[in-house]
């Protein structure tokens, strides 16, 4: 049975594991330990059985009227079931709630997200903000990540 629910303070090294197992594939992006505390409230996790994480995705507010889906990561044995996409909702559901219009997403699989309704956009369309994110990516400024964007 699986349950998504907002992540609490035992999460994070289950959360770390997962985002990390991912960046070192050169799927994803790394995250700290100290960055996910930070960041913890911005998450969302996928339960399995009532105790094991086999899923995560964070909704960041970026600016005004904009937010970002970040580190979406499903265990490689629970994927294709449609936890991704679950994720990807609740975000999407939050960001509703919170009166955001816009979501953006920066990925290496842009086309999980465009089936979602996502659209391609140029990086230039996003605010300066972003960039102080991405000066400190260890794969900076050779990224290959694809800017997403939906309107809510």
């Amino acid at each position: 049975m699986y349950k998504i629910r907002k992540a609490k303070i035992g999460d994070v090294s289950k959360i770390h594991k997962l985002v990390n197992y991912y960046a070192e594939k050169r799927i994803m992006l790394p995250r700290s330990l100290s960055e996910l505390y930070e960041r913890l409230q911005d998450f969302f996790v996928v339960e399995f059985n009532g105790n094991e994480i086999v899923g995560c995705c964070a909704l960041g507010i970026v600016w005004d009227n904009l937010a970002e889906i970040k580190s979406l990561a499903v265990m490689k044995k629970h994927t294709n079931k449609g936890l991704g996409k679950k994720l990807v909702y609740r975000c999407q559901n939050e960001a509703k709630k919170l009166g955001i219009k816009k979501i953006f997403v920066l990925t290496y699989i842009p086309k999980f997200f465009i089936k979602l309704g996502f659209k391609k956009i140029s990086k230039d369309d996003l605010p300066h903000k972003i960039w102080s994110e991405c000066i400190q990516c260890p794969f900076f400024p050779d990224c290959k990540e694809e800017p997403l964007l939906k309107t809510l």
